[in-house]
């Protein structure tokens, strides 16, 4: 008799452990004095939980025996993560397994905050090129700009590594130091910088263009008072960073209206999204939640703070989803804004986050759908067809569909926007005190997690870098990305649209309290 592999033995006790309660929960059947006890009736159930057993068998079985006897050796670490996805893939591409390895990066996208220094980064012909510091973070105040290369981190040179070995050496705890050195463009030497990690906090709320002190400026177009104001993402300080953004535009004496951009965001938490409806309603019904049950939960506006009594546009584009689709959808239902540009990604379903293995691993589960304040649905099944109800279609004659290339160039354009310039010639290299991190905490309710990036239409992706924290960056490389000229050459049809139709309602205020 051979021995049962180590695999199968604790998958098959497993399932002992997982049946064991139902039996005693049964326990033995009583019988009356001096008669004899009947043979156990099999019920459905038992069935059921027999079968159930015969399967893990079979699963814990197959795993044996491909570790034991496939042609080449098999981790079983991978064989155990392989059959986990496996379970997963039967269900949504919103249901995820994240393994350890990739639990830091997951965590910095839910929260946006990282340890580290503060800069995004691309590897360009094995050169490690920095994009562009993040406005506040050591890096930044460090002297670090755009287009310099970072030739050694740790006293380890940066060429052979990869970009993924480079990140890692600079990410740390809060509190350590890393030293790296910098050569500055136009520059033969190096110089060494030290600097203390931080959590560095990512913008999620941005505005039209950064002044000379790097502070974002929001009027588009200060001559009929109109505000622009993009959201990346939806995080834990994504609310409240755009509620002081707001109040900072509304006592400015020149603002009139809004255009809020939403274009390229994939979502993020489901309380961001309430809580940013809730700014401009003053009542009615955000969104409501229903879960496999058919239980509802409802979210309504409360009322004060909101803002109110500026005409306002949402700009989505295919790649608007998740929590950005919440926010078109019950602005656009209540008539409190005009929805311009492309029908929205289509993702109406609710992800709860469960930590695995002590929070090592976590499992990233859809447990919900919602649903829209007209009660239409949100969510693109599979096999959903153009003419399904889906997603949040622009209103009439204000959808305008981007090509590949434009969509493209206005990745490019974005990418211009976004990066820090240098105003002047680096600062001296100043080693900072660690800086107190940032307490954001996500609320305690269902996430609504990204549309994964992986199932988008590739073509219309730009080329690729990475943040410091390990995210994908779109757009060009460092060079490309430093010239200032190529922001003016790209035409947004979308945004086009929204100032031609918020200048028309402003002019017809006008004219109404002219007649009044």
């Amino acid at each position: 008799m051979r021995c049962i592999g180590w695999t199968r033995l604790a998958l098959v006790s497993a399932v002992v452990l997982l049946l064991l309660p139902a039996v005693k929960a049964a326990g033995p059947e009583k019988t009356a004095p001096g008669k004899k006890p009947s043979a156990p009736k099999s019920s459905a159930k038992d069935d059921k939980d027999e079968e159930y057993y015969e399967l893990f068998r079979t699963l814990a079985d197959v795993i044996d025996q491909v570790e034991r006897n496939y042609v080449t050796p098999v981790d079983r670490k991978e064989l155990l993560e392989a059959a986990i996805q496996g379970v997963l893939q039967k269900l949504d591409p919103y249901s995820n397994y994240i393994p350890p390895e990739k639990i830091d990066r997951f965590r910095t996208e839910l929260e946006s905050k990282f340890g580290g220094v503060g800069i995004q980064v691309t590897m360009e012909n094995g050169h490690l090129k920095v994009i562009s510091p993040i406005v506040g973070s050591p890096a930044y105040r460090a002297g670090v700009i755009a287009g310099d290369e970072i030739v050694e981190i740790e006293g380890k040179p940066v060429r052979g590594m990869s970009l993924d070995d480079a990140i890692r050496l600079m990410k740390g705890p809060p509190g350590t130091s890393v030293t790296f050195k910098v050569l500055h463009p136009g520059q033969r030497k190096p110089v060494t910088i030290t600097v203390t990690r931080e959590i560095v906090r990512l913008e999620t709320v941005l505005g039209v263009r950064r002044d000379d002190q790097d502070r974002w400026e929001y009027f588009i177009d200060p001559e009929h008072g109109i505000a622009y104001i993009r959201l990346t993402a939806f995080g834990p300080e994504t609310a409240r960073d755009l509620r002081q953004v707001l109040s900072q535009l509304t006592k400015d004496p020149r603002f009139r209206a809004l255009i809020l951009d939403l274009r390229f965001n994939p979502g993020g938490l489901l309380s961001a999204a309430v809580r940013i409806c809730d700014m401009f309603l003053p009542e009615g019904k955000i969104v409501s939640v229903k879960d496999r049950h058919g239980r509802e939960r409802v979210w309504r506006a409360k009322g004060p703070g909101t803002f109110k009594h500026f005409p306002m546009v949402v700009l989505v584009n295919r790649y608007s989803a998740s929590a950005s689709e919440i926010v078109s959808a019950c602005l656009q239902d209540h008539g409190r804004a005009l929805i311009v540009g492309e029908r929205t990604w289509g993702k109406g379903s609710v992800q709860n986050v469960i930590q695995l293995q002590g929070g090592r691993s976590a499992l990233k589960l859809t447990t919900a759908a919602y649903f829209r304040p007209s009660g239409k649905n949100i969510h693109r099944h599979p096999g959903a067809k153009p003419s399904d109800t889906w997603g949040v279609m622009p209103d009439k004659g204000y959808r305008l569909r981007m090509s590949d290339a434009e969509l493209r160039a206005l990745v490019r354009h974005r990418r211009q926007v976004d990066i820090v310039r240098p105003h002047t010639k680096p600062a001296a290299v100043k080693k900072e005190p660690a800086g107190k991190p940032s307490e954001a905490k996500a609320d305690g309710e269902e996430q609504n997690q990204d549309a994964n990036k992986q199932d988008k239409p590739k073509q219309s992706k730009p080329k690729q870098g990475k943040n410091e924290q390990g995210k994908k960056d779109s757009g060009q490389t460092a060079q490309d990305e430093t010239k200032p000229d190529a922001e003016t050459k790209f035409v947004d049809r979308h945004l086009q649209k929204a100032i031609e139709y918020l200048i028309q309602q402003l002019q017809k205020q006008s004219a109404t309290a002219k007649k009044s």
